[in-house]
């Protein structure tokens, strides 16, 4: 499948969309999974890693683990509830042009590892709060079939229990004011449904909530009239054996997509997907079959879908995923990939729907290197402290500030920022390494190094650390630099 077929497809279907006006600009969004369980982080590897077949234990010759991944994530495999993996994540979604999360929920139940992921959900939360994104989520209905058939709940309580989530959802979940809201109701997406099939089911799961609390229900593929829409996922299910491969074609593709925007065109709203590839490892796992091959190309499948979903009238974009490993379809940052799908959200953010937008793929290191500052400074309060200061600069979009601390931390060495003249009165930040001895803040009038003159001795501290001085009123220039104080 080339690229400009795919541009091409792109124009062909435009025209199914063009009559649906938008309540206001496009969010982006990303499918996120929160079912990571790993080492060190938690005591043993989870299910998702290893499918009870890969040994993330043991390492290849590039010393990359054994898991249950085509792909691997450029952090290594992580674990959903480490706070530096929830922030690392957050700065990449912040400086790729995401808006928001919505999240892959099987509901609060101590059944199975629904209580777990609705943990690293809360903890994901956290920090998509601090990032100044917006979350959703996305049920699992299928979940309650799983707990009538373990006898977690009885057979005839499916409905009740379905309310009871609801009202969790409710309280824990809606009444954050980051929770994603179209047309002032809360986004709140089905994957299927797989258990609750019929209008009326869904009537009676929603009828506990306030008004106010009645969501924007988005269901897969097709609409309930309880609901404002569906949204599209990879059609594997049209895949075909192609010389014993099965594989999703390019024509079945193109006609799932063009179906799907032709049944949107009537609805008051709906969410389209952008994937990358899909490619499984079931199979190989012996979990299952595979659901099928579609081909990454170059980047050309996330260009094409990504496309469609700017150019059409979606009011709301879901990246198709950001992080399931097992199925292929991650625009997390990979060895494989390195951060070219993000590159792709980014220059396509620009190009549709933010002219001013800046950010390049070289921005999203800097993620990177906060990630990387954490682990090699762990239990370290004042560097810790810094980082903490760093995140507020890159999610504030004070790039450069955030930039130079953080190369600044990373060479082991103090610097200046912000400084500001005011009335004869010299401020500035002072950043990066400060040692446990603090950092020296000198000043000369020339820049051999035997003029320089001890001003102040600033100690460590976890809060921000600043100077202040006056200048002296005659026009001579004057220097400053810093200097740690000790080891």
């Amino acid at each position: 499948m080339r690229l400009a077929k795919l541009m091409a497809c792109v124009v062909a279907l435009w025209g199914a969309a063009v009559s649906m006006s938008l309540a206001g600009p496009k969010q982006v969004l990303v499918h996120y999974m929160p079912w990571f369980v790993a080492e060190p982080y938690s005591s043993s590897w989870g299910w998702h890693w290893t499918m009870n077949y890969y040994n993330p234990n043991q390492t290849n010759s590039l010393g990359e683990r054994e898991i249950a991944s085509w792909y691997y994530p450029l952090i290594g495999p992580y674990d959903s509830a480490d706070p530096v993996v929830l922030e690392y994540h957050v700065l990449l979604m912040k400086l790729a042009g995401i808006d928001g999360v919505v999240v892959d929920w099987y509901g609060m139940d101590n059944y199975n590892d629904y209580a777990i992921n609705n943990e690293r959900t809360a903890a994901l939360f956290n920090y998509t709060r601090m990032a100044g994104l917006k979350f959703s989520l996305c049920y699992e209905d299928a979940t309650i079939q799983a707990e009538i058939k373990g006898g977690f709940i009885c057979s005839t309580c499916g409905v009740t229990h379905a309310q009871q989530t609801m009202l969790y959802v409710q309280s824990n979940y809606f009444a954050d004011p980051s929770y994603l809201r179209w047309n002032t109701q809360p986004v709140f997406l089905n994957f299927g449904p797989q258990y609750f099939t019929t209008n009326s089911q869904w009537v009676s799961i929603f009828s506990p909530l306030s008004p106010g609390n009645f969501p924007a229900f988005f269901t897969e593929d097709n609409r309930l009239s309880v609901g404002a829409g569906a949204f599209d996922w990879p059609p594997m299910y049209l895949s075909q054996s192609n010389n014993g491969v099965l594989t999703l074609s390019t024509n079945a593709l193109d006609g799932y997509l063009a179906s799907f925007q032709q049944k949107a065109s009537g609805w008051p709203g709906y969410v389209s997907s952008a994937f990358p590839r899909f490619h499984d490892i079931y199979a190989q796992a012996g979990v299952g079959p595979s659901y099928g091959y579609l081909a990454d190309d170059n980047g050309a499948i996330m260009q094409y879908t990504l496309n469609l979903a700017m150019s059409n009238g979606s009011p709301l974009i879901q990246v198709v995923t950001w992080n399931d490993f097992g199925e292929g379809t991650i625009v997390e940052p990979t060895v494989d990939y390195g951060y070219r799908d993000l590159g792709t959200i980014q220059n396509y953010r620009r190009q549709y729907l933010d002219p001013a937008f800046s950010y390049d793929t070289n921005d999203l290191t800097l993620a990177y290197q906060v990630y990387t500052m954490r682990r090699a400074y762990a239990g370290k309060a004042v560097v810790n402290s810094e980082l903490n200061q760093i995140f507020t600069n890159i999610v504030s979009s004070n790039l450069s500030t955030g930039a130079l601390r953080l190369s600044a931390l990373e060479s082991g060495r103090p610097v200046i920022y912000n400084p500001a003249l005011s009335g004869g009165q010299l401020q500035f930040g002072v950043g990066g390494y400060v040692s446990g001895s603090g950092v020296r803040v000198q000043t000369s009038t020339n820049l051999l190094a035997a003029g320089w003159q001890t001003l102040q001795t600033l100690s460590a501290s976890t809060n921000p650390i600043s100077f202040s001085t006056t200048v002296p009123s005659q026009s001579t220039v004057t220097f400053y630099r810093l200097q740690n104080a000790g080891p």
